[in-house]
C-alpha cells in the first residue's frame, strides 16, 4: 500500500464532488483508508449524546473524503497542482509543486 500525496497540515482543493472548488487545511490523513479530513468540507450533521464533558444535541462536523478528490494548492498562484520529489543540495528530500517547482514542505 502506498502513502499518500496528502499529509496533515497541507492545503488543498477539492477537484470532485459536492463541495468542488472548496479550499482548506487537511486535519488528519488515514493511510489505510486513502481517507483525508479536510477543514470546512464535507460537512455532516451528527446526533451527539450528552457526556460530562460535551453537551448534547445536533452538531455539524467534517467527515473524510477520498484523497483522490483533493489536489494541492500551489503556494505561488493558488491552483490546483501536482507533487514532485526533488532532493535539495544538503540531501533533504522534499515535496515541490509541479506546477511552479515551490518546495511545499519546510
Amino acid at each position: 500500500m502506498a502513502g499518500l500525496h496528502v499529509k496533515k497540515g497541507d492545503h488543498v482543493v477539492v477537484i470532485a464532488g459536492k463541495d468542488k472548488g472548496k479550499k482548506g487545511e487537511v486535519l488528519s490523513a488515514s493511510p489505510s483508508e486513502s481517507r483525508v479530513v479536510v477543514q470546512g468540507v464535507n460537512m455532516v450533521k451528527r446526533h451527539q449524546k450528552p457526556s460530562p464533558s460535551v453537551p448534547g444535541g445536533i452538531i455539524e462536523r467534517e467527515a473524510a473524503i477520498h484523497v483522490s478528490n483533493v489536489a494541492h494548492l500551489d503556494p505561488k498562484d493558488g491552483k490546483a497542482t501536482r507533487i514532485g520529489v526533488k532532493i535539495l543540495d544538503d540531501g533533504r528530500k522534499v515535496r515541490v509543486a509541479r506546477r511552479s517547482g515551490e518546495v511545499i514542505d519546510r
